[in-house]
């Protein structure tokens, strides 16, 4: 009889610890200082790969090469910024929606902006990549247009910081090292 208590009490101890585990677990999501450390731990590289890739498409635009090496050169430059940018997307859908106000929107904007900007990333490569390198100034002309339309896209899906109205999301951002 003993046996079958301690038993029982084993079980109901192990039942109740998974139940507070999964309550823990449950709907909440991370405070909006561990939130804010994920996002800025997520967009660190990314800004480092923006950043490079600036430096890189400003330096074959003037550079003496052939066509076909600006060609070989941009699209692997746009496409690792497409990549950077679903890497930093996919990292910030890691993070969880923030425990604020209106935090799964919030959430959805940083997401979607960086989405808006993986795509602009991806129609510039695309588009360059369907360029003819056979008279360097058409060559040169195309990926003008398409460097400005990658502009204007880039601009199109900045986030609009305006509607992250959490004091609380705003105080982190300012006070976790990973955003400084």
């Amino acid at each position: 009889m003993r046996t079958c208590r301690a038993d029982a009490a084993r079980m109901l101890t192990v039942v109740l610890a998974t139940l507070v585990l999964l309550t823990g677990c449950g709907s909440s999501g991370p405070s909006p200082r561990a939130w804010a450390a994920s996002v800025c731990s997520a967009l660190t590289p990314w800004r480092a790969e923006i950043s490079k890739l600036t430096s890189s498409t400003d330096q074959q635009m003037t550079a003496q090469t052939t066509p076909a090496q600006a060609k070989e050169n941009l699209v692997r430059l746009f496409g690792g910024a497409e990549q950077a940018s679903e890497d930093a997307r996919r990292k910030v859908e890691q993070a969880g929606v923030p425990t604020v106000e209106n935090g799964a929107e919030i959430a959805e904007g940083f997401r979607t902006s960086l989405a808006s900007m993986r795509d602009a990333y991806g129609r510039a490569r695309t588009t360059i990549d369907g360029l003819s390198t056979g008279e360097a100034g058409v060559f040169y002309g195309g990926v003008q247009t398409a460097v400005e339309t990658l502009q204007q896209d880039y601009d199109a899906s900045a986030l609009d910081t305006s509607r992250l109205n959490s004091e609380e999301l705003k105080r982190a951002f300012d006070e976790v090292p990973e955003c400084h």
